[in-house]
């Protein structure tokens, strides 16, 4: 018995050296960090907490929008997992309304024009093997056209987060030159 003991403690041993040097020599991302970190954005006012959870892929010198995100295709809105957002109650978004619940956000982004669509379903990832995102839209609740706003300076990493100002509250999206804002409101 002690013998099986010392044989499967050395196989242990060479496989987490294997492991050490494969992530060394072939694939550094088991010891550093994320391209695109993963950050929560929340905002609690009242009885209304809203939540997003998402990945934040950097600009790094390369061409955003039209480019490595193309137009008129759907983008997951971040990197790596589905973006989602959580919110405690329903919101008004111009007429249309978002029940409380959780949803995957997507975007078909364009140069003057975003659409945003809300997704009931939730997504392990935001794309398949192909690199096609995984948005299934049978399960849309509710698809936006939202303009876009040039900016003077450049981001440098996909930031969201909410501008809540006097009695109004928007979801901002922000890279390189671009910025759209979604405009939310309750039914109180």
């Amino acid at each position: 018995m002690n013998k099986l003991y010392r044989w499967f403690f050395g196989f242990l041993v060479l496989v987490a050296i294997a492991l050490f040097l494969y992530s060394y020599f072939v694939d550094d991302s088991l010891l550093s960090r994320r391209k695109s970190p993963i950050d929560t954005v929340k905002l609690v006012e009242n009885d209304l907490e809203l939540e997003v959870v998402y990945n934040r892929p950097s600009k790094r010198g390369r061409d955003i929008f039209g480019g490595l995100v193309p137009f008129n295709e759907v983008w997951r809105t971040g990197a790596n997992e589905a973006t989602t957002l959580k919110t405690t109650k329903a919101l008004k978004i111009f007429r249309d309304s978002l029940p409380a619940g959780k949803y995957t956000l997507w975007t078909i982004p364009n140069d003057t024009l975003w659409q945003v669509m809300f997704n009931s379903k939730q997504y392990p990832w935001g794309v398949d093997a192909k690199m096609k995102p995984l948005r299934d839209p049978d399960f849309d609740v509710l698809n936006l056209q939202i303009p876009v706003e040039r900016l003077k300076n450049v981001v440098e990493q996909f930031t969201i987060g909410f501008n809540n100002t006097l009695d109004s509250i928007s979801l901002t999206m922000v890279w390189d030159d671009t910025k759209i804002g979604i405009p939310l409101d309750t039914f109180d």
